[in-house]
């Protein structure tokens, strides 16, 4: 895992006005990229990994069934929280509650 300032370097995430743009490289599997436009987000949910793992956002979409998973420390993840409080698509209490839980999945 490459850390950058505190980020995990390999995993960058940038919003715009439409959408939310994935882009992987992780070691040792292969590179991807998915863009999320924001009309497709069904749910959220923050996931309190403990001191020695990377939270995560879990973004579930109308796209497929399966959920998107943004490591919070990824680059550009902590803009990502901010902006779907923001959109409201994340409680901000909730997201309180669930940075300062010792580990627990809020949605």
């Amino acid at each position: 895992m490459v850390m950058h300032g505190g980020e995990i370097g390999w995993f960058v995430v940038v919003t715009d006005d439409q959408s939310i743009h994935l882009s992987a490289t992780p070691p040792g599997r292969p590179p991807w990229q998915a863009v999320l436009p924001w009309s497709s987000i069904t749910r959220v949910c923050f996931a309190a990994e403990g001191p020695f793992l990377s939270d995560g956002l879990y973004l579930f979409t109308s796209l497929r069934p399966e959920s998107w998973v943004v490591p919070v420390e990824a680059v550009g993840g902590s803009s990502l929280l901010q902006e779907l409080i923001r959109r409201r698509l994340l409680d901000p209490a909730l997201a309180i509650r669930a940075m300062t839980a010792p580990s627990g999945l809020f949605c």
